[in-house]
């Protein structure tokens, strides 16, 4: 029991040690512009308003292989 006692302080330790370095350097939280929002029909990102590039590579990559397959077949414009 002592052991579990002594990793379980050494995890908040370090835990704490994260948290307090994250505060004391002062910086924002970033996320990635047009992630998720590259693989829809979406113009602009959602979060921060700027307009999502129409050849972003995550668009292909990302879109629904089963989807665009039947997409296909159908003879339609895969909007890609």
């Amino acid at each position: 029991m002592t052991v579990f006692f002594l990793t379980f302080a050494l995890f908040l330790l370090v835990m704490l040690g994260m948290a307090l370095g994250v505060i004391l350097m002062n910086k924002r939280i970033k996320g990635s512009c047009g992630g998720l929002n590259a693989i829809g029909d979406a113009d602009q990102c959602l979060v921060c308003h700027k307009e999502i590039d129409p050849d972003s590579p995550l668009r292909e990559r990302l879109e629904c292989p089963r989807a665009k397959k039947m997409l296909e077949r159908a003879g339609l414009d895969t909007g890609v």
